[in-house]
């Protein structure tokens, strides 16, 4: 890695190590698959060959990692089980799942034709993974149990609903028909009702599938007249057993015992302790913006085997930039993403609540769809290229609490573009030329930009500045306004919402997403996008601010106050600038500026009664102790307060609360 003074924004990174003894256990899931499955026509409720895909990628993340040794999976889930002893990348959470949710992805748009062979995939397929971590064999038998109880409940659930449905049943019908029924119970809806057997259904629906690793002998290659030689040989099956968990099913396999020791009793209660255990996960720091950086796992010999032109290869670069351009529309939380060679950084809002901001889901979300994506675009940028192996990303999320820091990572990233990028397109001129790569790598040795920019000019005549600049600067993919033009009939143009008469053309400013390739360095390509890390009313205003002028942010009472779901955007922000307030307060205490805020409560105004409904309209304010909203004029006084330079000269940082002992 380069070195720069923007090196400091790497002790932002948490070192997430799975502490030995714990057993690693990775779980993934299908992300949206209730809507995957319905675009693809899957069979209700359970598709044989969708299923037999899930296995098949089982099997493949079972033969590319040798460390793991066992899988369970069902429906549009799998748990892959790692050996005790594991040092797989150092036990590094993110990395490990991450790793395992590509892979598994990538595997399941290249296998899509060899199982379903006349049928196109209509959307791309994602998952979600997470890891579980067991102190103990026991606990790990607990967790085997309660995942395939659930494989059987919810199939049984399933199988019953669907049968409901097709007999004519509303899907509220059939979920009420249901409601609060027993194992029993639902057996004999099937059994009276349709003639179905619960237990002669698939084993495959009732139990799940194993997938294990066991010894067989295969016959080494022999010359003539030699005697056969059996060597043993690891090799991935997929079968079922009616308990996974039982102490019967993990003696019979002495592999499972070596590497992950043994059940000395069954299961029959899961402790709930167990449950909460395998369900908690840590979520990001609130109020900071995430960054979930990607990075290719072995690109080296990927772009090797796939060909790619080095030291550039542009189709590459633009292939990843189109996968990022997807994952931008996905989520749209994400609002600025930066990528160079095989990776790309994904600047997540400040206040974002993406999956209650729960690490692992937000890593491995965005990891698995930019690998699907990326399988899924191959042909559009190598349309006379197969691809030859399924690529592999991992990931991780690290939190910067600051414009001042985010905007220190992103330079970072680009001055690293920079001199790797210069550095490498030496390399390969050298090595183009004759060079041995170890001799190559000595003439470059301790050598400094301007030298490099004069062997590229002196031995092959390249002047660098002039390389294309996605080489040079990287891209940023980010969400910008466009003009669109249409013709109308009423001869007007429409320029952000605003209607403006010119030679009957309509013109209409839409949000896209766009990739450029700027200087992100430089403080010009931010002030162009001042909305990107929206930090900006204060950031210019400060330019025009002299000593002793005064910030009076708005915030809410419902920053501070318990409040339904419903509000959960409008809160977080709320919260987030009361956070901002504080922080700015001490920010600027230097330039003598003071930064204040007010909570004002529900305050009655012309708008509420323009846009809330009757029932809205009769109860606003009703939770006030003071049995009433506030009117504006009983919050001014507190802005005037905040504005004199005489009567709160002592205040800075500080929040207001006209409320109505609201709070």
């Amino acid at each position: 890695m380069a070195n720069s003074k923007y090196e400091y924004v790497k002790s932002f990174e948490n070192e997430d190590e799975v502490m030995y003894p714990n057993l690693i256990v990775v779980r993934i899931d299908g992300r949206n698959f209730a809507r995957f499955s319905e675009v693809n026509e899957f069979e209700k409720p359970n598709d044989e060959r969708a299923l037999k895909l899930m296995n098949c990628c089982a099997t493949s993340v079972l033969e590319k990692y040798p460390d793991i040794i066992l899988a369970y999976g069902f429906s549009d889930e799998y748990s892959f089980i790692f050996k005790k002893e594991t040092k797989f990348y150092h036990r590094r959470a993110s990395k490990i799942l991450s790793l395992v949710v590509s892979f598994f992805t990538s595997l399941y748009v290249t296998k899509w034709r060899e199982l379903f062979p006349h049928k196109d995939m209509k959307s791309v397929p994602s998952f979600k993974s997470r890891i579980i971590c067991c102190p103990s064999s026991d606990v790990l038998q607990a967790y085997l149990a309660w995942r395939q109880r659930e494989c059987h409940s919810k199939n049984q659930y399933n199988t019953c609903f669907w049968m409901l449905i097709k007999s004519g049943k509303s899907e509220k019908e059939a979920h009420e028909i249901l409601k609060g029924t027993q194992k029993q119970e639902k057996n004999e809806i099937l059994f009276r009702q349709f003639g179905i057997n619960y237990k002669n259904l698939p084993s495959m629906y009732r139990q799940g599938s194993c997938a294990l690793k066991t010894e067989v002998d295969e016959t080494a290659e022999i010359r003539d007249n030699e005697v056969p030689v059996n060597r043993p040989r690891k090799k991935v099956k997929i079968f079922q057993s009616e308990n996974i968990a039982s102490r019967s099913f993990w003696n019979d396999y002495h592999y499972l015992c070596k590497e992950l020791g043994g059940f000395e009793t069954n299961v029959n209660n899961i402790k709930q302790e167990y449950v909460k255990l395998f369900q908690s996960e840590n979520k990001l720091l609130p109020f900071t913006w995430i960054v979930v950086r990607i990075d290719g796992s072995h690109f080296h010999r990927f772009s090797e085997v796939e060909g790619f032109e080095k030291p550039n290869d542009e189709q590459a670069l633009k292939l990843m930039n189109s996968c990022a351009v997807s994952v931008l529309e996905e989520f749209n939380d994400i609002v600025f993403a930066y990528g160079v060679s095989d990776e790309y950084s994904f600047v997540f809002k400040r206040n974002s609540q993406l999956y209650q901001r729960r690490a692992s889901e937000i890593v491995s979300a965005v990891v698995s769809f930019y690998s699907s994506t990326y399988v899924i675009k191959w042909k559009e940028f190598f349309p006379r290229k197969e691809l030859k192996y399924p690529p592999n990303f991992d990931g991780r999320a690290v939190c910067y609490p600051s414009y001042e820091i985010i905007r220190d990572y992103l330079a970072w990233r680009q001055v690293d573009c920079h001199i790797n990028n210069q550095y490498n397109t030496c390399f390969w001129m050298l090595v183009k030329s004759g060079k041995s790569t170890k001799e190559a790598q000595s003439l470059l040795k301790g050598t400094q930009t301007q030298e490099k920019n004069q062997m590229l000019s002196q031995l092959f005549g390249i002047d660098y500045n002039t390389l294309p600049i996605i080489f040079r600067n990287g891209s940023s993919v980010f969400w910008d306004k466009v003009l669109s033009l249409s013709l109308s009939n009423d001869y007007s143009c429409r320029i952000n919402e605003m209607m403006v008469t010119d030679n009957g053309v309509v013109a209409k400013s839409q949000k896209k997403v766009v990739v450029e390739h700027p200087n992100i360095i430089a403080d010009d390509f931010w002030e162009a996008h001042p909305l990107i890390l929206q930090v900006t009313s204060h950031r210019y205003a400060l330019e025009h601010m002299k000593e002793g002028s005064t910030i009076i942010n708005t915030t809410s009472v419902l920053a501070y106050i318990t409040s339904p779901p419903s509000w959960l955007e409008y809160i977080s922000t709320k919260g987030a600038i009361v956070s901002f307030t504080r922080a700015l307060g001490l920010h600027l205490i230097d330039k003598k500026i003071r930064v204040n805020g007010v909570a004002p409560g529900p305050i009655w105004t012309p708008l509420q009664a323009a846009t809330l409904n009757d029932e809205d309209i009769a109860t606003f304010g009703a939770r006030v102790p003071m049995d009433r909203a506030g009117e504006p004029y009983e919050v001014a006084p507190s802005y005037v307060f905040l504005a004199s330079d005489q009567d709160s000269s002592y205040f800075t940082g500080q929040v207001l609360h006209p409320n109505g002992k609201q709070f």
